[in-house]
């Protein structure tokens, strides 16, 4: 099982000065720069990217909140069609990322963005080239074939081959400037995605590969990226963070993303911390995997097999320690565990959370997880 199109080493540049010789490559005339406005100076990228864009017909646009609405992107996809360009340039985190991905996949078409995003209308027009430039370390955009777009209040996953970028930029010193809090909640959604990518029923030998390094690099390098941050560490994460992003690019994520969704929307809690605040109770409940509750086609064994490789890779014997472990690390980054303590109090709040559940997500996670079983999960660490 695959996911479609994939990254390639060779498409991965490490220097961003190496942007020049791609687009000499690609005889691109224009770009279309998709920027992150505090991102793209704040890391350092306005000032080297300067000389290299001046050669360059350039159209930017930078008016986008963290959680990209469809009125975004339609107000990005009018300004494109009015200034066409070869290239689409994206710099900043997972946001600028995904937004420039769907510019460039909605851009050439004649149908409006609402109708693609939604699936009403298919595109006919290939996409335009894109580039990423993460200046953050968690949601490994530039390695998938998928975006996040808010759509009237509800949040969609768009998924096609043509959103995956044509190359990325590794470049960590962007990410040297990065806050600690910003650090924390980017740094969490690459370790979830390392350890959903590797429970998932979707899991292969060659996503594993990527898990298992995503994990093993976010587990080492995470709190020292938050607390005392310096460049290997910055490297560490980065590499972390597109390892995860190629490993979910072929497995898709599971219950902790598909839990995580009403966290950040009804109560603003940022994506990687909402993640987070599961992973160690879906651990717990994933290693209680049944015959009667399974839901990987390949059998329990298997899913006890990729359990027991997560647990060996956070250092614990068993699942309950895991789970302590990660709430460990999370006090260690300063991310509160209890969702309680981040306003969502009460049994008609939780359920609430979990009648939101992405039900897509929750079916690649290897056991079945009812409404009633996330309600006392919820309950039980709330």
């Amino acid at each position: 099982m695959t996911g479609g199109s994939e990254m390639t080493d060779d498409r991965c540049l490490h220097e961003l000065g190496q942007l020049s010789d791609v687009l000499a490559e690609l005889r691109c005339r224009s770009l279309f720069l998709v920027a992150d406005p505090i991102a793209y100076v704040v890391s350092g990228a306005a000032g080297q990217l300067a000389p290299i864009l001046s050669r360059y017909r350039v159209t930017s646009f930078q008016d986008f909140d963290p959680n990209p609405k469809l009125a975004q992107l339609v107000a990005a996809v009018e300004l494109f069609r009015e200034q066409p360009r070869d290239v689409v340039l994206a710099v900043g985190g997972g946001t600028a990322i995904d937004l420039a991905k769907l510019i460039a996949w909605t851009g050439p078409q004649d149908a409006s963005p609402r109708e693609l995003v939604l699936g009403r209308r298919q595109p006919v027009q290939p996409a335009i080239t894109s580039i990423a430039v993460p200046t953050t370390a968690g949601t490994g955009s530039e390695a998938t074939q998928f975006a996040v777009l808010y759509v009237d209040g509800n949040k969609h996953s768009i998924d096609s081959p043509d959103l995956l970028p044509k190359y990325c930029v590794l470049d960590a010193s962007l990410t040297a400037a990065l806050p600690a809090r910003i650090t924390a909640h980017t740094g969490l959604d690459a370790l979830c995605q390392g350890i959903e990518s590797l429970w998932s029923v979707r899991a292969t030998e060659r996503s594993i590969g990527y898990a298992a390094e995503a994990i093993t690099l976010a587990w080492r390098s995470l709190a020292d990226a938050v607390n005392r941050p310096d460049g290997p560490t910055r490297a560490a994460m980065l590499r972390a963070s597109h390892c995860a992003g190629r490993a979910i690019n072929l497995t898709r994520t599971t219950a902790p993303h598909a839990i995580s969704y009403a966290f950040t929307s009804d109560y603003g809690i940022p994506h990687g911390h909402a993640v987070a605040l599961t992973i160690g109770p879906m651990l717990v409940h994933n290693a209680g995997v049944t015959a009667g509750d399974n839901q990987d086609p390949r059998g329990v064994e298997q899913v006890h097999g990729r359990i027991a490789r997560i647990l060996d890779l956070l250092g614990c014997e068993d699942a309950s320690a895991g789970c302590a472990r990660i709430g460990d690390l999370l006090d260690e980054i300063g991310c509160e565990r209890r969702p309680s303590r981040l306003g969502v109090v009460g049994r008609e709040a939780i359920a609430k959370i979990a009648g939101k559940v992405n039900a897509q997500r929750l079916g690649n996670n290897p056991r079945r997880l009812t409404h009633e079983q996330m309600v006392t999960m919820l309950e039980s660490f709330g």
